[in-house]
């Protein structure tokens, strides 16, 4: 009786159902590193409308105004637009300097609201708040 080299439908089968597992598993989870990743771009812009927040109030004690406008915060239109955010996107409110010089402000990024196809689905949207001479917090 001659032997038969190579592999049986059982032994092939069982083999795609742990790979589609597998799959199963690792595709969400792929999903989320990736949104992960676009979000990073938005919190960088936050981080530098934050700064340019900071720097604007350090030039304008309590005069700073509740909304200022990128132009007031020496910023282009143009400097924010990334890859997966534009400008559109961010919005800046409670901007405030005590006299003390501690500043206060909240920064909303909205997925929604930026015009690029590609922009990420979860989470809808991110906020860096800052309390007047307390740290930075995203939620």
């Amino acid at each position: 009786m001659k032997s038969r080299k190579g592999f049986t439908l059982v032994e092939l089968m069982v083999v795609v159902i742990i790979v589609s597992i597998l799959a199963a598993v690792a595709i969400p989870m792929m999903q989320g590193r990736i949104d992960s990743a676009k979000w990073s771009e938005a919190k960088a812009g936050a981080g530098t409308i934050a700064s340019a927040i900071r720097a604007y109030a350090a030039e304008h004690g309590t005069g700073v105004a509740a909304a200022p406008t990128w132009a007031q915060l020496g910023l282009r239109t143009t400097d924010l637009d990334g890859t997966y955010f534009t400008n559109a996107a961010y919005v800046v409110s409670g901007v405030s300097c005590n006299a003390a010089g501690q500043v206060a402000f909240t920064i909303t990024v909205t997925a929604a609201d930026s015009t690029r196809a590609d922009k990420p689905t979860t989470p809808a949207t991110m906020t860096l708040s800052q309390a007047a001479g307390a740290a930075s917090v995203w939620n």
